[in-house]
Parts: C-alpha cells; structure tokens; sequence
C-alpha cells in the first residue's frame, strides 16, 4: 500500500518521498530506493565533458532491466530475472491483489456451469484445496496454486449462496387476475404512464396458487393520494419475465431473480387504493418512509428546475431517472457521457469531495484548532456519513452500493492514516461486492467501474513511480498568467487521459454488452466533465445542504443551468457523431483483455510487460464471430435478417422498439426495411419464391411471409401448420407462430422453428452455410437446457407445452367502467 506523499516533492531539495515499494529493499528481491542528487544512478548523462551537471534520461528501471536481460536472455538468465521479478511482486502484496480475481473466476464458472450444481462438491473443493495449502506451505509455489484454487471454488460457493437466497417465485405464464398489494416505489416515465413495484398480497378471479411475491407494472393513471407503502387494487395483465433477446444478449429474467421481481405487465384499468388492515411490518414501514422522502424531494426538484434539467437533477441527488427524455439519454448515451446520470463512484467521490472542501476549509477560519485536532480526520468522518446518506436517499442501487463501499474504504484508510487511493483499497472493495453480489460480476457495471478504477490506479501508480525515479529541477518563476494557464492545461491534460485510460480499459467490455462505442466521448468528456464537476455537482450538495431549511432555491439554479449546458453539448456533439453500432465480437476477445488489463494492472516490475501478448491476442480475436443471418424474438412474433447495404428487414411494421434496437446494433443495421403486405388475391404476389432476387424483404399476404436472405436462402413465417406447408418446398427456414404445431416438412435440409421451441430454448440465432445449399442451417437458442433456476419458469408457460394461448373465462372478466 502506498504511503502518504507518494512521490510527492518535500521541497526545493529534498530527497524524493518514500513509497512503499521502498519498504523492502532489505529484502534480496526488492528494487534500489530512489536516491536523490547528487548520487550519479544509471540514465544520467553529463551534458557536456565539462559539466559536472547531470540531467535524467527519461528511460523506466523495468525498460532498462528488460534491455539487459535480452542482452543475456538465456534460459538461466530469464528463470533467474522471472524468479526475483516474482518474489519482488510477492514481497509487495500481488497475492492479495489476486484475491478478487480469482474469486471472479469462481463465479464467471459458476454461471457458466451447463447445470446447476449442488452445494456438497464445490464446498468439498474449499475443504480440500484448504487443506493441500496447508500441507503445502513449505512449497510456495504449490502453496499458492491451491490457494487460488480454493478462491475459485470460494467464487462458486457465494454464487450458489446467493442463487439459493434468492430463491424468486416466477411467473409462469400471462394471465390476467385481480391483484392487491403494497407499493414499494412509483416512477412518473417519460411517456406519461407511472411504474409501480408492489409487493403482492393476493390475487383474485382467478386466484394464482403460484404468485410471485414481488412484481413490477405499469398505468396509465394512479390516485392522486398513492405514496409508498398504500395498499393498492386492481385488474392486471402479469406477463413472466422474458429472455435474452438474441443469443448472448442481455437476460431480463436473469436480473429479475436476483432483484426478486417474479412478473411484470400492466393494469388494465387504473389502480384503486384501498383501506389497510393493520399496520405494515417494520421494515415495510421504514422503506416506504425512505422511498416517500425520495419522492418529495425528486418533486421538489422538479418543480424548482424543470424540464430535462429537473429530471436529470432528481436522477442525480436521489436516483429517480424514469422521467428523463429519450432523446436526451440517447444523445448522452452516443456521446459516452451516460455514466454522470447514473449514481457512482464520481457521485460519491465529488459529494465526499465537497463535503471535506467544505470542511477543511471551515477548519482553516480557526486555525488553533486546526493545529492541535486532526481535522483531516474529522472531515473524512463527515464525509463517510454524508456518502452513506446519499446511499439511502438514492435507493440504495447496486452501482451506488458498490460505489459506496469503495468510497467507503478509501476514507476510512484516510481515518488510520494509510493512502486512500491505493489498488489494495480496491482490492478490499471488490472482495466486499463479490461475496455480498456475486452475480454482479458477470454484468456490466461491476465489469466496466472495477476495468476502468483499476486502469487509473494503476496509471497513477506506474506514473508516481516514473516521477520518483526522476530528478527534477525547480520550476521556473512564472507569472500569474503563466501559473493559471499551467494549471488549467495540466487539468485539462490530466482530465483527457483519465479519459482515455478509463475508455480503454472499458471499450471492450462495453462493446461486448452494448454492441456500441462512443467515438466522440473524450471530446465530450472533456468538455462536459469540467461543468459537472465545477458546477453540478458541488451545487448540488450545497442544496442537498440548504434544503432543509428552504434557501436551495439559488443552488438549484445554478445546478440547472449547468445541466443545460451539458445538455447542449452532449445534443451538439451527438448530432455530429458518427455510427456508434460496432457488432458482434468474440467472448475470447474480451476474456484475454481482461487478463492483460489484470496483469498490466497489478504487476509492478517488468512482468507487466506479459499483459502485450494478452492484450494483442485479445485484439486479433475480436473479429472472430460469425454474425447471425437470422435472429427470431421468443414470442415467435418478430424474425430479422440483414439484406446487406447496412438494411435490416422486419416481418412487422410495428415491432418491440428495444428488440429492434438490440438487433440493429447486433447486426450492425442503419436502417429498417418493413414488409410489403399484399392483399391475399393480389396478383403481385403469386409469383414463385424461387424468382426473389437474393437480399429481399419480407413479402407478406394472409398468414404467411417470405424474404430471401442475401446467400439465397428463403425464409418464410407462417401463422400455424397448414400455411407453413407449402413453404417446405422452397423455404430453408421456417418460423411457424403457434405453440400447438409441429413440423410439416419431411426434408431434412428446411429448418422448422416452432413458437413452442421458442418458448422453451428462448430466442434463436439461425447461420446458413454460403458454400453449399445442400447443408441444413445452423440454429443457436438464447436458454440451454437444464434450465438454471432463472430460467425454471419457462417450462410452465403454455406454450411451452404445447397448449393454445389462455382465454379468461367470461367471469373473470372485469367489467368495462359505467
């Protein structure tokens, strides 16, 4: 851990600050400590045969140990420097490094396990590998092989833990029934309608022996005296939680399980409240108490700010984003800004910040005091507290809870005196989140906020010990001109590579899961940054601060202008960016950038230089996946193929707005090409499927469609069995939208896909083969088989089973409004 003044300078002079790679230099592995003048070390040169000066070559101590090795590079030579590198990385800390990644490990295994597995084997790994590192610690090597292999199987064993925990009741199958329960939060959307998360008590005509404890949904209307925690009536439509839109894409039902939502849907009317019977438990009580307070406050914003700024101002002080404009999320989201609307680690980090400016600066009016108390200590104090009620106020998310903990980590090291922004702080946090969240490692967030905070860390450590090994002279006199300026460009500077660190470290990770990049984000970073964190940010504590006593009224201003500026930029620089949809890219790709980024990270001798070959196999790897010819939502409604020219044909005018967006992305489409829809006696139409030039769209009459993809290959999408039948004689695929038909083609070259197949496996992924005709197309589903308890729902659904679509019996009908 590094210690306090890390290759800071004392003063004019002054040898340069221990750090606490310096600790051990008695020990026989360790590095020389940094000398200061007039010791002559290897780098120097005279600059001329009668100076006796010396000026620093700008060459690294690993660069130079790395020359010299290759001088000797035998195999001796290189056991010998790879020995003493690896003692050195051990002797400074790496295996606690280590810990998280391994614990990762375990839990990427664990979800990536073809069955779910039983409690007793990975807890007997633990046992043994527990035990081998006992035995083994006279064996170092061995000795730390088996503690990592007992991290791995620790991984897996919290993964079950939670999955086990978790244990969310899922919803079957659509149904509508009459359902009461208790509003845990309310969102007013963008589009009008209101988002409602209940806690169901009963349900009624018909009454579900298998309801789920927790759904979320949607009206169009609620009563005007709803808040958290009323008791609340109404006929609804629960729909199961979905799968993944395409293969290897975001699983809804996946988050739904852990976040303990069993069903989502509507009310077909609008909710009614209803008198409670008996107080709510304790715990119902203080979480409607919070969530009511969030919304008074995310109103009182609103109606002080207004427009987009109001709703971007409740999403930043208590986390309530729902009413923030389409068009301003995708504008930020293009532009790579979209991480300031969502609460994380540059919140808590500038809240923690203000409060300790604040602070300190209050300390310094009495300057007594000040020099006699560790005011230092009290402003971190002040500042966890005030992180830990942010926390609460904005809902107590998983990415501000993990920011949270490393935040908290960090001034709690200030509490004892240790270096607050250190890669062993982080490695604490992400311990913390792994054992509390594990599923959150294979998401986004986790991947994306721990990538990017351990590319800074480790920059500013590889640059503090650059600066240590350096002799500087003393700057210049400079004018007061001079000085703002050179403040202002090192701020900037320093602002453009933690945002081309953080970029770097995330692109791939973000590639992966969003199929998009930001090609003008460090243009837009640097431009916007500065707003938010001169001017939002602070002004938003300030009226966090004020708010309380009403005189929020100019600091809610001032934060509401610098949200239109921001707002300004990012819809300026979006409209000038270009195509962000970057495609498919292999999962291998990103598994060895992650390595590199581990190594690269972690390493502090020369061993850093092994993450290159990681990294650039990762590179070359990234092309390798074939894009899907044909992709088919679960529902068997919607089916899409590119037809080349950057277009991509829909089956349906009207389709689901964020699957089309998925897939365009996926398939790197600009544009949507909707069917042409004939009448059933249009002459147009009769012609022979065989004569559609290759990349058509799809044609459509009565209950079939047909497109050809551009291989030549024909699809067709029929309503059910009969109308499919034809189709076997010209079609290689064939979607048929009906859970009670089965496949009517005897050749074993035309692929059938059933709504009942689609239902089971989830959505599909279909490849033909550009060599030959004579070769059945490839189909991959989203969902394998055995279900793993987020997806056990599946097999209860209707369709599923081969059965038709539901009809509510006429008494279960609710009746029409008088």
């Amino acid at each position: 851990m590094a210690g306090r003044g890390r290759g800071e300078d004392q003063g004019e002079g002054a040898a340069t600050s221990v750090n606490e790679r310096s600790l051990f230099a008695d020990s026989p592995y360790a590095e020389p400590m940094p000398v200061a003048l007039p010791e002559t070390r290897p780098g120097l040169r005279p600059l001329s045969p009668d100076d006796t000066a010396s000026v620093p070559v700008a060459v690294p101590g690993s660069a130079i140990r790395l020359r010299r090795l290759l001088r000797r590079s035998t195999w001796p030579a290189i056991r010998r420097s790879l020995a003493v590198a690896a003692g050195t990385e051990l002797d400074r800390g790496v295996a606690f490094l280590l810990v998280p990644v391994f614990l990762a490990a375990g839990v990427i295994i664990y979800f990536s396990l073809a069955s779910e597995p039983g409690f007793a084997q990975p807890i007997a790994i633990v046992l043994l590998m527990a035990c081998c590192a006992a035995v083994a610690r006279s064996w170092p090597k061995t000795h730390l092989l088996c503690v990592a292999a007992m991290l791995c199987a620790l991984g897996v064993v919290a993964a079950k833990v939670e999955t086990w925990r978790a244990g969310t009741q899922m919803l079957g199958s659509e149904i509508q029934t009459r359902l009461t329960g208790r509003v845990v939060s309310l969102e007013e959307m963008e589009n009008g309608r209101v988002r409602l998360t209940l806690d169901v008590i009963s349900t009624a005509y018909p009454k579900l022996r298998y309801a789920p404890e927790r759904v979320r949904l949607s009206a169009r209307t609620v009563p005007a005296d709803m808040t958290a925690g009323s008791l609340i009536t109404g006929y609804a439509r629960l729909l199961p939680p979905t799968g993944p839109v395409r293969p290897e894409s975001y699983d809804f039902s996946f988050d739904s399980y852990f976040a303990g939502i069993g069903g989502s849907g509507f009310f077909l009317g609008n909710p009614k409240t209803i008198a409670s019977q008996g107080p709510p438990p304790l715990t119902a009580r203080l979480s409607s108490a919070i969530e009511n307070a969030r919304e008074n406050i995310a109103d009182h914003i609103r109606d002080k700010i207004g427009g987009a700024e109001g709703e971007i101002a409740a999403a930043l002080i208590v986390g309530v984003r729902a009413g923030i404009p389409d068009e301003v999320n995708e504008a930020m989201r293009r532009t790579g800004i979209y991480h300031i609307i969502s609460i994380s680690g540059l919140h808590m980090a500038l809240v923690a910040g203000t409060i300790m400016a604040l602070l300190r600066g209050a300390f310094a009016l009495f300057p007594d005091f000040s020099s006699r108390r560790p005011v230092k200590k009290y402003a971190a104090a002040a500042a966890l507290v005030s992180i830990a009620a942010y926390l609460v106020i904005s809902g107590i998310v998983v990415a501000a809870e993990r920011s949270f903990i490393m935040l908290a980590v960090m001034l709690v090291a200030v509490l004892f005196d240790r270096a607050a922004l250190t890669m062993r702080n982080l490695a604490i946090s992400a311990i913390a989140v792994i054992l509390v969240s594990p599923h959150e490692v294979v998401g986004p967030s986790f991947q994306m906020s721990f990538a990017a905070t351990a590319a800074l860390v480790g920059a500013y450590a590889g640059w503090a010990d650059y600066r240590a090994d350096r002799v500087r002279t003393p700057p210049a006199r400079r004018s007061f001109v001079g000085f703002l300026s050179r403040k202002f460009l090192l701020a900037m500077g320093g602002l453009a590579m933690t945002s081309i660190i953080a970029g770097s470290a995330t692109a791939l990770f973000a590639i992966w899961h969003f199929q998009r990049v930001s090609p003008l984000s460090l243009l837009a970073n640097l431009a916007v940054m500065p707003i938010v964190s001169l001017i939002v940010m602070p002004f938003a504590v300030l009226s966090a601060l004020a708010m309380p006593f009403g005189a929020d009224g100019p600091f809610l201003y001032v934060m509401g202008k610098g949200l239109t500026a921001m707002i300004a930029i990012s819809a300026w620089i979006s409209e000038r960016s270009p195509v962000d949809a970057v495609g498919l890219i292999s999962i291998r790709s990103v598994l060895l950038v992650a390595v590199a980024l581990v190594i690269a990270t972690m390493a502090t001798t020369w061993l850093r230089l092994v993450a290159v070959p990681f990294a650039l196999a990762g590179l070359l790897t990234v092309p390798q996946v074939r894009t899907p010819d044909v992709l088919i939502s679960e529902d068997a409604h919607l089916v899409a193929l590119p037809i080349g020219g950057g277009e991509l044909a829909l089956n349906r005018e009207r389709s689901n707005e964020f699957t089309t967006d998925n897939w365009k992305r996926a398939l790197r489409a600009e544009a949507i090409i909707p069917p042409e829809i004939f009448e059933a006696t249009d002459t147009r139409f009769d012609l022979d499927p065989l004569d559609l030039p290759p990349g058509s769209p799809f044609y459509c009459t009565g209950n079939l469609c047909i497109a050809r993809h551009p291989t030549g290959a024909i699809i067709a999408l029929a309503k059910d069995r009969n109308t499919a039948r034809p189709a076997c004689a010209f079609a290689s695929l064939i979607v048929i939208d009906d859970a009670t038909a089965y496949n009517p083609c005897r050749d074993p070259l035309v692929l059938v896909v059933t709504k009942k197949q689609l239902a089971r496996d989830g959505s599909a992924a279909v490849f033909f083969d550009p060599q030959s005709a004579a070769t059945a197309p490839m189909i991959r589903f989203a969902v394998d088989k055995p279900y793993r308890p987020w997806h056990e729902q599946r097999r209860f659904s209707r369709e599923a089973r081969g059965m038709p679509p539901y009809k509510q019996p006429e008494k279960y009908k609710p009746k029409p409004a008088q």
